[in-house]
């Protein structure tokens, strides 16, 4: 807290998100005081919902983008955004309801007691989930564990994370990579190597039907093809790093999960 405000944030980047972005903001609130919104380039009615709600919702802030940039440009714009007003860290969490708000307040707290760490959900699926995103984050996963040589990314596609948001910006600046639906892999993997650690944390996931407002953009060609070249990148950056993820690796391995 600074000045009685919080420096921790929830973050919602949302596009076309319907009728659950207003009630995920509500749940959100009802568990942390800060919570921002970004808009990316919505073009159905819960840009107009949400910045409705936030004229009487103390705490909850939005920010609109006039086109739309993909998940991980959006949460950057936020995150630069938060950051000018005194925030430290962001929570990002799914704007569609499939993130528990129940979860917030342990991986705030887990920040608080790990400042310099990156909070990682992982997820605990039910029998919604649908069976080709189960089994295709099987796969990123094996990258990704290549690609940290183990050292603790879990789950490698999971929206439920906290950042600091400083490190975050760092990174992400030293590449034009993770500006979409990429953006979970590329900043878990860029944070590991810089030296940020990793702490996983079980999250259950649900899939809202459609019939209950659920939405998904995901595109299966289109999504796993930027998945793969982005995985290839990262392996291919894993190399220099070599000898400093495995020194990371060994120190992370010699303390307590909340040291």
């Amino acid at each position: 807290m600074t000045d009685g405000r919080p420096t921790k944030a929830v973050i919602l980047p949302s596009y076309n998100s319907g009728p659950l972005l207003v009630r995920t903001a509500r749940k959100a609130l009802l568990e942390w005081p800060l919570v921002w919104v970004v808009i990316d380039g919505s073009t159905d009615s819960s840009a107009a919902e949400i910045l409705l709600e936030a004229r009487s919702q103390k705490g909850l802030h939005v920010l609109r983008l006039d086109h739309n940039q993909g998940k991980g440009a959006a949460v950057l714009a936020v995150m630069r955004e938060a950051q000018r007003q005194g925030v430290t860290h962001g929570l990002v969490m799914d704007a569609d309801g499939q993130h528990p708000a129940s979860s917030i307040r342990e991986f705030m707290a887990l920040s608080n007691a790990c400042p310099g760490a990156m909070i990682l959900g992982v997820p605990v699926f039910g029998p919604d989930a649908p069976r080709e995103r189960v089994f295709g984050r099987r796969i990123g996963n094996t990258c990704a564990e290549l690609e940290t040589l183990g050292a603790g990314v879990r789950d490698s596609l999971f929206g439920f994370r906290l950042y600091p948001i400083e490190r975050s910006l760092e990174v992400m600046a030293q590449t034009r990579g993770g500006r979409r639906f990429d953006f979970d892999t590329e900043i878990a993997v860029r944070l590991l190597w810089a030296g940020v650690r990793p702490i996983n944390r079980p999250v259950p996931v649900t899939y809202p039907p459609r019939s209950e407002g659920g939405v998904t953009h995901f595109r299966y060609l289109r999504d796993n093809f930027l998945l793969a070249c982005t995985h290839l990148r990262l392996c291919l950056g894993l190399l220099p790093r070599l000898p400093r993820v495995l020194a990371l690796k060994r120190k992370w391995r010699s303390l307590p999960e909340t040291a």
